[in-house]
């Protein structure tokens, strides 16, 4: 399914799933709110992964909204509901985005990841 979604002409189709049918998405989640949806990377590059989606279809980082600090502040208060839940503040973490040919998926979304699993709890 990964690769699926990284061929260019599924990107249009990929967004709209992302918007109107993400509860469809086979994945457990972790947790979620009206704008963000996370749940374990299907294949994780590192011992903690985990992807955090917008709730909408944006293909990139500049297609996020301008003037709504409520959609970035449910962001931030997700994330940190995991650091918690996984205790990543003593374990180590770091959130990213990627963007241009470092995105590879054509939807706009963040990995938390941890090195270390070690005293984690789920």
């Amino acid at each position: 399914m990964l690769a699926a979604a990284r061929w260019q002409p599924l990107s249009p189709i990929i967004r709209f799933f992302i918007t109107h049918m993400n509860h469809l998405l086979p994945v457990e989640r972790l947790c979620e709110n009206a704008d963000w949806l996370a749940f374990h990377h299907p294949q994780p590059d590192y011992p903690l992964h985990i992807l955090i989606l917008p709730k909408r279809g944006m293909a990139r980082l500049t297609d996020a909204p301008n003037g709504q600090p409520g959609f970035y502040l449910a962001l931030f208060e997700l994330v940190m509901v995991l650091v918690e839940r996984f205790d990543l503040e003593t374990r180590g973490y770091r959130l990213i985005t990627n963007g241009g040919p470092n995105q590879s998926i054509p939807q706009w979304h963040w990995h938390l990841i941890s090195e270390s699993m070690e005293g984690a709890h789920d």
